[in-house]
């Protein structure tokens, strides 16, 4: 995979609106599931469809704290174009 065809593929798994916010709110600090839910008002299963795309993308890793996933943002590029989104840009 070359650097346009991986560049595509974080470009897909964020352009939806519901990742665009978990990707800016993990950017902020990495968190579960549960506080996801909470911030977004979605339900726990769509949110864990989101999670899916965004690792299958490189985007996002979870490590696992006891019976919780902890998720953060390892893709330096997504972070840069969060950043470039704004501050304004809220979880």
């Amino acid at each position: 995979m070359d650097r346009f065809d991986e560049m595509s593929e974080i470009l897909k798994a964020l352009s939806h609106p519901a990742r665009l916010r978990i990707v800016a709110g993990l950017k902020q600090d990495g968190c579960n599931v549960s506080e996801i839910q909470k911030k977004l008002g979605l339900p726990q299963s769509t949110i864990s469809q989101h999670l899916k795309v965004l690792k299958q993308a490189g985007i996002i890793k979870g490590e696992r704290e006891g019976t919780m996933v902890c998720y953060s943002v390892t893709n330096d590029w997504a972070k840069q174009i969060i950043t470039m989104m704004g501050e304004d840009v809220i979880f």
